[in-house]
């Protein structure tokens, strides 16, 4: 079993400079195995701090065909990828949209419930307002001709 590694900064330069090159070799030895093994394209940019070079793996215009492929594909992906703060903004939106649709069924709902108690000879028309006679009629005449629409549908 290994140790675990202390994660300090290394004062001896020459002993930074051997861990630095040795990790550098374990970072490109594992994008080129995810790379073969995963049959993806990726790379490495690892900015030396020992001189002013760059090192790119596997090339220069590899990477960078990775990193353009990058910036084009964030760029859609960036609507599907929603922090917290998003995500509960979208969640409340749909939710708004449920209340609404369900209050705009809420009426419609109350008349076909009144109907069905006018139907059970509860006399409710008599203590029924203007408003309310006028959103039954409504009614009534929408369920008789989605009923016309059925029966002519069946005939034909």
């Amino acid at each position: 079993m290994r140790q675990k590694v202390k994660l300090a900064f290394i004062s001896n330069g020459a002993a930074r400079k051997a861990t630095y090159n040795k990790r550098k070799k374990g970072i490109i030895k594992k994008v080129s195995e995810l790379s073969t093994l995963c049959g993806v394209s990726a790379c490495a940019i690892i900015s030396n701090p020992f001189n002013s070079q760059i090192e790119v793996w596997p090339d220069r215009e590899g990477a960078k065909k990775v990193i353009e492929r990058y910036h084009n594909s964030s760029a859609k992906d960036e609507t599907k990828n929603l922090n917290q703060e998003g995500l509960i903004m979208q969640n409340i939106a749909k939710a708004r949209d449920r209340l609404r649709k369900l209050e705009n069924k809420k009426p419609e709902k109350k008349i076909d419930l009144l109907m069905h108690e006018c139907m059970q000879n509860k006399n409710l028309v008599d203590n029924l307002t203007a408003e309310e006679l006028k959103d039954l009629d409504e009614f009534i005449e929408k369920k008789l001709k989605e009923e016309d629409d059925k029966i002519n549908a069946i005939e034909t």
